[in-house]
């Protein structure tokens, strides 16, 4: 899974359809403006099969169409390969983190660094709250949550 130049993250969230797509977009982008791109493998998915093949939640959509960032992903759920192929997991709360750890256990070749996206969060904010229940407001700051812990990530695996 890794790119020509040998990097590769995964976004993780509940259902791949707010915080984890938005993750994956923005980090996208970070990586296509600082002219990286290439050499990053970028996708997201869930730890949950509910919402797979779905766009993402409109309300992500909108905030990201704010910010001038599109995407055009489809909810998926985390496979056992992934753990075998990206370099890292990152994901948004402990409920993912446990998650993915348990499902990783059962991965002989796993590989990825599983990890919180918020542990590169320069506010110290670990978690990125699940906006699903919430408003607009909700999503900018798990959108600016996101700018933050991706450009770190970005900058330290540049």
């Amino acid at each position: 899974m890794a790119a020509a130049g040998g990097k590769s993250v995964l976004f993780v969230c509940l259902g791949n359809i707010c915080r984890s797509p938005i993750a994956e977009a923005v980090f996208r982008k970070m990586a296509t403006d600082s002219g990286a791109v290439d050499k990053w493998v970028i996708d997201s998915g869930a730890t949950s099969d509910w919402n797979i093949g779905s766009t993402p939640d409109e309300r992500s959509l909108t905030c990201l169409r704010k910010h001038g960032i599109h995407t055009d992903h489809r909810a998926r759920q985390v496979t056992k390969e992934d753990f075998a192929t990206f370099e890292y997991i990152l994901c948004m709360d402990e409920s993912n983190l446990r998650d993915l750890k348990k499902k990783a256990n059962g991965v002989n070749n796993c590989k990825a660094k599983i990890e919180l996206l918020g542990s590169y969060d320069p506010e110290k904010q670990l978690h990125i709250q699940d906006p699903y229940y919430g408003n607009e407001q909700d999503f900018e700051k798990v959108y600016e949550q996101c700018v933050r812990c991706c450009k770190v990530f970005l900058e330290r695996n540049s």
